[in-house]
């Protein structure tokens, strides 16, 4: 995937998603620094605007970040709440990503075997 391709389908995401800040039930944040990229991060940053997009998850904010010092289990994401829990995902993969969405974001349910730390802030 170029950098266009995912321009574009950020482009589209944005346009049904309310990507307010500070007012979204939930913050996913794609690590999108150079190991990052070098693991897959366009894909996964790709695939979660697209599933969000597609199930109109309208209070969802999605953004990216620099490298997380974490490099050993890029590509890392994560997901924060309104409560102030935080679900930090690695060696995340588009597949892994639309997986988040339908049982984390969606469902309320973190996916325990992709998890590699969980704090609240």
């Amino acid at each position: 995937m170029k950098l266009e391709d995912l321009r574009k389908i950020r482009e589209q995401a944005a346009k049904g998603l309310s990507l307010r800040t500070g007012e979204a039930r939930i913050k996913v944040i794609v690590g999108m620094g150079t190991s990052g990229i070098a693991a897959g991060a366009r894909d996964v940053l790709a695939a979660f605007l697209d599933e969000i997009s597609k199930r109109d998850l309208r209070d969802v904010m999605v953004t990216q970040t620099g490298e997380r010092g974490l490099s050993s289990s890029e590509p890392v994401v994560e997901v924060r709440q309104a409560d102030g829990s935080v679900i930090v995902y690695g060696d995340m993969t588009a597949k892994k990503a639309r997986r988040v969405v339908a049982e984390h974001i969606v469902n309320g349910n973190p996916v325990s075997e992709y998890t590699i730390e969980v704090r609240t802030e």
